[in-house]
């Protein structure tokens, strides 16, 4: 099991991608953009769903963007 991921850390790595992409270029993507970055479409849909249920994603129609809470997120973290 050494140097294998749980699923469980695959999820984080996803949230943690599609967050980055968010919060660095803070504009609305479209689904299938952010798809196209991830290179995963089922991963970064289920990465986008986690965020969007931990308050750090908003959704409007077929686009997501960095809450406020997000981007504060990271200002505090620097």
């Amino acid at each position: 099991m050494h140097g294998q991921s749980s699923p469980a850390d695959d999820e984080a790595r996803a949230e943690s991608a599609v967050l980055a992409l968010l919060i660095r270029e803070q504009r609305p993507w479209s689904d299938s953009e952010v798809a196209l970055e991830i290179g995963d479409p089922i991963s970064s849909t289920d990465a986008i769903r986690r965020l969007q249920a931990a308050g750090l994603v908003h959704r409007l129609g077929g686009f997501v963007f960095a809450t406020r809470a997000a981007l504060r997120s990271i200002e505090i973290a620097l």
